[in-house]
């Protein structure tokens, strides 16, 4: 399974490059990642449980940086086992570029599984390693974007149109409750000025009878 794709973050390449090496970065980063230990020049150790199709497994492996060219490029390889499920590895060749704006990231990513993995079909397995490199580098940009800003003006937009929707339930639901006061009173008035009247006749025609 092979793939690429480029993207912009705003951030500079020295930024992006260092963070690509810090562990605290990386758990941040890798889906599933409960632990993240070590350092560039000796490798990294990480835990990782991830769910491919039916299988769910802790995988545990190692990540390797080589081929460093600071704020320029690096080559990101890892492999973990996960018992019986089998193993997975793979490799990213990621390239960066200043640009307007912050940086062009670009990736190249191969990945392959072993094992029962292997079992699940390749339409399986291309989709989990497509879902596992983009939530890699979409993590990486959040966490070195932060929050969107457009996100206040969103919910700013959205809270006018949930009022709009909300009057006509409002005033429909306020004249359900006039309605009802309506006929509340003019059955009490019906009930104070004929049927008590009757009442009172009848207890008097029996005393008296």
């Amino acid at each position: 399974m092979k793939m690429s794709e480029t993207r912009q973050i705003a951030a500079s390449p020295a930024e992006v490059y260092a963070a690509l090496l810090d562990p605290d970065m990386l758990i941040k980063c890798v889906p599933g990642a409960t632990e993240v230990t070590g350092s560039p020049e000796e490798g990294f150790e990480a835990t990782v449980v991830q769910k491919v199709g039916p299988v769910k497994a802790t995988f545990k492996g190692q990540v390797t940086m080589t081929d460093m060219v600071p704020d320029q490029s690096i080559k990101i390889s890892g492999e973990g086992k996960g018992g019986a499920a089998g193993f997975a590895k793979g490799e990213a060749d990621v390239t960066l570029a200043a640009v307007d704006g912050g940086t062009e990231l670009s990736y190249d990513v191969e990945a392959k599984v072993g094992g029962k993995l292997a079992q699940l079909g390749s339409r399986i397995i291309d989709g989990f390693a497509k879902k596992m490199a983009d939530q890699f580098f979409n993590n990486l940009q959040e966490t070195l974007e932060g929050p969107a800003e457009d996100a206040p003006a969103e919910a700013a937009e959205e809270a006018p149109e949930a009022e709009a929707a909300a009057e006509p339930a409002e005033a429909e639901e306020e004249a359900e409750e006039e309605a009802e006061d309506v006929l509340e009173k003019a059955y009490g008035q019906l009930y104070h000025r004929h049927i008590t009247p009757l009442a009172v006749e009848r207890n008097m025609g029996s005393f008296l009878g």
